[in-house]
This record gives C-alpha cells, structure tokens and sequence, in this order.
C-alpha cells in the first residue's frame, strides 16, 4: 500500500479491474450464494444527448443512479444500471451546417468521446446494453411501432400548421423563431400549413390523467401536477353565436355557427366581444374586403405557435366589421380576430367576457371595450377601473346582471345556461381537454425516417414490414437551405409497394421525443433485431427507479407513459406505467460574472478570472477582473452554461482531483432534488476528506490486517472499542436510513462523522481492539463505496478485506449490531429547581431510585440545595433529573 493518496493510480487500477472481469455486465433472473433469486431493481438515469462532453449536472445525475446501483447490488439485488445515446435532433445538424461535417460524424465522435468521461467516472454501467437513437437496428422499431399505429387508427395524416423560413426555405422549430425570425436567415417567419402525421394520444387522456392523479405514489407531487394541468381536463360548455355571414358562394360560413367552448358559462350574460384565430374562416373572410385586416392577420402568422408564447406575447387584436348573434339575449357582438387565439385549439374562438376574466379585461381596456359586470361577491363593490382577482372568483360568486339567472351559485348557473342552450339546439355540456393529439413529423433530416411512400397513383403507401428499417443516409450535410434528403435522389427515389409504378419516399423525420418514449425499454431486450422488446423486458419492467431533470416533466414523461400503453394494447407489454419511482434531480449552479463591451454585447468571464468585491455584510456586490483590476458586474448565481461561462468541465476536475473528489462534493453539497451551488473550497474540502480517509488506513493498516478474524469478544477493558463500535452502529443505522430515503448528502456526512470517531478512538494494540478497528472501518469503508467506488475499492484491497468478505462490489452490506448500540453508561441532564446545573452519568440499567440517588448525591445538587433536603426528585428517562428543593 502506498503512503499517499493517488487520485490517477487508484482509479486506473481499479477501472483495469472492474474492465477484466467485466464487473457490471448484468443478467436476468439472478441468483444469490443459496440459490436463491436476487430481486431485481431497474434504475435508470434520462439519456443524454451526445453535445460533446459531460457537464456537472450529468455528474450529478449519473452519479446518483451510480450510489444506488452499488448500495443496492450490496444488500444483494439484481441491479440494472444502462446507459445510451438520444443522438437525433436539431443540434447535430446545427452543427454540421457550421462545421461542415456530416450529422453522424459529429455525433459519433461525440459519443466516443464522454462515454470515455463515464467511464473515468467509474459508473457501474452495463455496457453491453448501450442503444444509440441513430442506429438503424435501434429506429427500425420506430418505423416498426408507427407502422402498427397506423393500422390501428392511433397514427394519422393530417394538415399542420408550421414555422416557415421562406428564405432557407426549411421549416423551423418553435425555439428557432427568436422575436418572429428565423435563427439563422433573420427572415420574418411564416405560417404554413402541411401535412403531417399525427398520434392520438387524446385517446389515452383519461387513463393518463387517472393514473397521474390517483396514482404514481413514487412521483414528486409537483410532477404529477405538471402532467395533470397538461393534460387539462375541463368540465365546460360549447355552444354557437349564430350569424348569416356568407361565403363567396351564398352558403353560410360553418353553417352560420361560431362555436367556443367556456368553463364559466355562468359568464355567458356579460359577453361584449367575440375574438377568432386569424386562420379562422370568419377573419379570411373578413379580411377580403379590407387591407388593414389581412396585413394585421399576416402579420399574426410571424411568431410561436405554442401556448407558452402566446402566454408572454402582447395581446393584440382587430375588428372585423362582422358581428354573431348572442345565443340567449339575441343581441348582435362584434367579432375581433385576436393573436391571442390558436385556431388548433377548440373551434378557434373565444367569447370575452372582460368583467370576468383578467385577460380578456386588460383587451377591453387597451381597445376601449365595454365592460359588463355579471358575478358579484358578497361584500365587495365591483369597478373596471382595475383588474381586481376577486373578479374571477367561481367559488363565492352568485350571478348578477343576468335575468332569470340572477342569484345562482356557479354550478347551478352552468346547469341551467347549458338546458337553455340544449333546448335551443346550439349548445350543451361537454368535456374537453387541453391535451393535443402528438404531431410527430419534422422537416428535419437528422432523424427517424417516416416509413410511408409516395406514389402518384395510390397516395401515401406504409413501407412494408420486411423492408425495414429505412435506412438514413449518414453522409449528408445540411445547409441551412431545408431538407437535404429532399434533394437526395439515392434516398427519394423508389417503387410503390402496391403498384409497382415510380415514387418518392417521404423526407420527413420522426419526433425525437419519439426516440425517448421507449429507449429504456431496449436497454432490457438488446441484440434481438426479430423483436422490439421480448420476455427480457417482462423481467425488469416496469423500471424501479428513474432519475432526471425537472424539465422533462411533462412532455418527455407524457409521451413515454402513451407509449408504453399503445405497446401494452398491441400486446408487446404487459404494465401501463413504465415508471414507479422518479427523481427530478436539481441543478447545479454556479456564479455569473459580464459586463457589456464596446459594441454593446455582453462578455462573460469564467469565476477564476475575476475577484469579488464583498459588502460589511460578506455578500457579494461585484467583482473585479484580476488581469487588469476592471470593474465586472456580478450576476447571481445560475445554471451552468458555456454560453456564460460558467460551468465546470468535469474532465479537468477528473483529471486534477479524480473521479472521486467530484462524485463526493456533488452528493455532499446538496440533497439530491434540490440545486447545487459550485463551491471551489467545497471540493477542495471533499479531496482534503478523501486524503485524511487514505491516511488513516495507511496509518493503521497493521492494526487492521490483524484484526480480521473472529470477534474475540470485548471485556470492560476494552470502553474504546465499545465506544467506537456504539458510535458507527449508531451511525450505519443512520446511513441505513439515509440510503432508502435517497437523502445522499447526509449519508456522505455521516461517514464524514464516521471517520472523525476512527481517527479520533485512540485503541490500543490488543486482538480485541483491533478486531473492533477492523470491523469500523470496513463498515465506513462499505458505507462509503457507492459515493467513491475507487479509492473505497483500493482501500478494500490492501486492508485484506477482499479475502474475508469477498471483492467489495459484492462484499455484503453491513448489519447494525444493536446491542452495540446499546451504550453501558448515559449521561443525564442535571437540574435544580429548574436550572441546568451539570450533568450525571449512570448506568443504562439503572432504576429510577439509582438514578435519584445519584442525582442528589452530586456536588452541584449538594452546593445548590444548600443544605436543604429535596423535596422530589423528576426523573425524565433517558434526558434529564430535575432536583426540586
């Protein structure tokens, strides 16, 4: 054993080890030493996307996944921990229309590259299982399964509407639309609609908000919230403003119906507007005959299409001279066309109802509509002066203003407006749902290829079975100019499979979210290419434990649980939820340091290029830059970012400190759903821990190697060792604790405590003491594994452990020894009359008159008393003795 801590030579070692013998590679149905079979436990951390290097939060995440993989293998599960590649998207071609390098190079290399970081990190992964999203074995299955929906009627083709570069003439993503232009061209973005394939997952709606509200016991509450609002179920009412606007041929617009749908009908008598999409057929028809209208509408069509951003954007609208007819008072609204309305979702229109509804409200003011009053709350005096919360308050409002309905409480207003309705013919109650069904087409190339053919005679045609996968050529680049696989001919040109006459293949790609609906479910079945999972995924679905971030919470996790249930019903599976316990781990920030250059822009500075400047207080207030002592403002503390130049690259902290020092300070810093803060002195502090723990071992190696063996039994001589063994026994029942709760920060503190009592015992070189020694440290040894597997191993190995509990990765977890727990002597708070005055100890078995005695035989009792007898004595077990005199 060497005298010093060696980050480099004790991982490279322990990694040629774990490599050899191919430690992590894991197999079902496992048995223990008896025969018996292991229970299994799936743990999974989300896929990473292959951008080029590991950063702190993939340290962080990974390395929770790791700790829980080893601590469970060591209380004798069959632990899967694999690891993949969610390697389509729109980053890979980014990149490739900078570099000029294929997609699939950069992404390969990527690859190569931080699975190199995650094994320097020593993760306990089964490599054998790894899955790559642009693997053509891999995406068959993609093609496979939609092919199937399609069968089914879950997949479907319809029109979308889309964001259109007109001058790279390729469609864009929502977060490539920045202030209503394309990223890269700057041209001001269109809305086109094209067709596009669709999965109905508002089929699955109900049993997905079901099972979200009234299960998922293992999901963060705020998880399930996110998918319930998602999924957004709403008790309402549809019902039509009718009108005799006519089209160019004389026929009613929609039949003469305007409908919208609305959760507070009790509303309905204090409509004063109307507002419709601008793709609505009443605003195209209106605008026809008037110029303003039709350049505001296009003006609409550049921008977001996603409620988030509709969310932000200023509300804006414009009359279009046309008006409907109130369905109950028959008087005459006017229709606005507002950019505020998605004609995707419900019918593309809205009632306004500015009294009642804050959005509508600040509409009513901005355009100096009227505003009518129609719920009131006992004891509180309406005004449109200002938006007060009260107003759209369901719970306490009765109906005012309102006729025949005047007086009733929400849900008897909304029963009563909807018969009224329904006996009218023009409405009813309805439930509708804020869930969409998932557009999967991109008019992207890095992706899944859609499999269906175009011929010219027979329409879209599903490529057959046997001619999958459609394989993507991987030697394309991008140009910013759209679809590359559109101009390829090798790729576009085929045969329809119905006909036999020329056709093209359709260019559009999957979703990538398509590629994360299931790849955990791959990880369980790997090298069969006959069938997308088979009987290997009945054994460790559904998965144990899942760990990401907070933003997948809705999409990501919503698309997995749709999946799963579309693979149950087409027989493949047999659970609905894939998930039963998740951890949203949280994010590790660090400090931000800019100041704004000479052209305007914003240069960030990396925390070791600045000094702060600090107030009385010790709070940071700025900074300086310590080449050239230049004021730089401090921004807080953020996400890591390159963009910022904040982050930290994991490999050079590897590389310095090792993979251990960095597993430690991530789990010690902070409880694992809650953000880090980077700290430079905190990981400092976790490598000054890892070299006291080398020391200590190097220091009493000797000690230790004697004192493996049978326990020779500790006598009254031996109060040390007993009190060492009391003090780590109480300890492991604490850590034992901390593991089930996935609390890791204070499993890495107790073992901090751990080694603090081992240095701190003082034991004498005597066959018990040392047997004690022996048997401590292996329990802080085994303790402290899952968070530093490497240099826990080495130490493993030199102190002998290896040959009296076996290699430690399998070495069995340690058992509290209760009666060591059990302390031979407690001490006792002692008061007077109230007050603390010292302390008493007496035996664990003493009885309430020992403990009396004692109490007032003390000199403190004896000094305070003065000479009085007590009058009683207050014994509270285990805590204090209150002497009353």
């Amino acid at each position: 054993m060497q005298e010093r801590y060696s980050p480099n030579d004790v991982e490279k070692v322990s990694h040629q080890n774990w490599q050899a013998r191919d430690a992590y590679r894991v197999t079902e149905n496992a048995t223990a030493a008896d025969g018996s079979p292991k229970p299994k436990f799936y743990a999974c951390s989300m896929l990473p996307y292959p951008s080029g290097k590991l950063h702190m939060g993939h340290v962080r995440n990974y390395t929770i996944n790791d700790m829980m993989t080893r601590q469970l293998r060591m209380r004798g599960y069959n632990v899967l921990m694999p690891m993949g590649w969610d390697a389509f998207g729109m980053p890979a071609e980014n990149a490739a229309i900078k570099s000029k390098v294929p997609p699939a190079q950069w992404t390969y290399d990527n690859i190569a590259y931080m699975k190199k970081q995650m094994q320097a990190m020593g993760l306990a992964i089964d490599w054998s299982r790894e899955m790559c999203a642009c693997d053509p074995k891999y995406y068959k299955w993609n093609q496979w399964l939609f092919l199937k929906m399609l069968e089914k009627g879950i997949a479907y083709r319809k029109t979308q509407v889309v964001n259109w570069d007109p001058v790279d003439q390729t469609v864009l993503a929502n977060e490539q639309v920045i202030d209503g232009r394309g990223w890269r061209s700057g041209a001001l973005v269109e809305k086109r609609e094209i067709p596009g394939y669709y999965l109905r997952i508002t089929d699955y709606a109900e049993e997905l908000l079901e099972q979200v509200k009234n299960g998922l016991p293992g999901w963060p509450e705020r998880v399930r919230l996110m998918q319930e609002n998602w999924i957004g179920k709403s008790e309402g009412v549809r019902f039509a403003f009718t009108h005799d606007i006519r089209d160019d041929s004389g026929a009613p617009i929609q039949d003469g119906r305007m409908y919208v749908f609305t959760t507070r009908a009790d509303t309905i008598m204090g409509v004063t507007f109307c507002a419709v999409a601008p793709e609505h057929p009443l605003a195209a028809h209106a605008a026809k005959s008037d110029p303003a209208l039709a350049a505001f509408i296009e003006d609409c069509k550049h921008g977001g299409t996603t409620e988030a951003e509709l969310a932000t954007r200023e509300k804006e609208g414009m009359r279009t001279g046309l008006s409907v007819t109130h369905p109950l008072t028959g008087d005459q609204v006017e229709v606005w066309v507002g950019n505020y309305v998605l004609m995707s979702y419900g019918d593309g229109a809205v009632m306004g109802v500015p009294a009642h509804d804050e959005r509508d409200f600040a509409f009513a003011k901005k355009y100096g509509l009227p505003i009518r009053d129609v719920i009131a709350v006992p004891g509180k005096a309406y005004s449109a002066d200002a938006w007060q919360d009260w107003y759209g308050d369901k719970q306490q409002g009765r109906t005012v203003n309102s006729g025949k309905y005047d007086g009733l409480a929400h849900a008897q207003a909304v029963d009563a407006i909807a018969a009224d309705l329904r006996e009218k013919g023009l409405g009813e109650k309805q439930t509708t749902w804020r869930l969409r069904d998932w557009g999967i087409s991109r008019q992207r190339y890095w992706g899944t290829p859609i499999p269906i053919i175009h011929c010219p005679d027979c329409g879209p045609v599903p490529v057959p079975e046997k001619d999958l996968p459609v394989v993507l050529p991987e030697e394309l680049i991008p140009d910013g100019s759209g679809n590359p696989l559109a101009k390829h001919e090798a790729f576009l040109s085929c045969s329809c499979p119905k006909c036999g006459a020329a056709a093209r293949r359709e260019t559009d790609t999957m979703d990538t979210f398509v590629d994360s609906s299931w790849y955990f479910m791959r990880y369980t079945s790997p090298g069969n290419d006959a069938a997308m999972v088979d009987e290997r995924n009945d054994y460790w679905m559904p998965m144990d434990q899942y760990i990401g971030g907070i933003e997948h919470a809705v999409l990501h996790l919503l698309y997995a649980r749709f999946w799963t249930r579309v693979m149950r019903d087409l027989g493949l599976v047999k659970f609905s939820e894939p998930f039963t316990r998740l951890l949203c781990q949280g994010m590790v920030l660090n400090h931000i340091y800019s100041r704004k250059n000479e052209h305007g822009g914003i240069e960030y500075f990396w925390p070791d290029e600045v000094e702060n400047v600090y107030d009385a207080k010790g709070a940071i207030i700025g900074a300086k830059r310590i080449a050239d002592g230049t004021p730089v403002q401090y921004g807080g503390i953020g996400t890591m970012s390159k963009s910022k130049n904040n982050g930290v690259d994991p490999q050079s902290l590897i590389d310095s400190l090792g993979a251990d020092t960095a597993r430690l300070f991530v789990m010690f810093a902070s409880p694992p759903e809650q953000t880090l803060e980077w700290s430079d002195s905190g990981v400092e502090g976790a490598n000054r821990y890892l070299r006291r723990l080398w020391a200590f071992c190097y220091a009493n190696r000797d000690a230790i190697l004697k004192g493996h063996g049978a326990n020779p039994g500790l006598g009254g001589e031996d109060a040390a060792a007993k009190g060492l063994r009391l003090e780590i026994h109480t300890l492991l029942k604490q850590a034992d604790y901390d593991y089930q709760r996935i609390q890791y920060n204070t499993v890495v503190s107790t073992c901090m405590k751990m080694l603090n009592a081992l240095e701190a015992a003082g034991l004498p070189d005597t066959p018990a003491a040392n047997w004690a020694l022996a048997e401590t440290t292996s329990i802080l040894l085994r303790v402290l594994y899952p968070v530093v597997p490497h240099i826990t191993w080495k130490l493993w190995q030199d102190l002998g452990y290896d040959t009296v509990h076996g290699d430690l990765l399998d070495a069995p977890w340690p058992a509290v020894d209760e009666a060591a727990t059990i302390a031979d002597e407690i001490e006792l708070v002692l008061q007077v009359n109230g007050k603390l005055r010292g302390s008493i100890k007496v035996a664990n078995s003493a009885g309430k008159e020992q403990i009396e005695a004692a109490a007032v035989a003390h000199d403190a009792a004896i000094r305070f008393l003065e000479g009085r007898a007590p009058k009683r004595v207050i014994v509270v077990p285990g805590k204090l003795v209150n002497i009353v005199g």
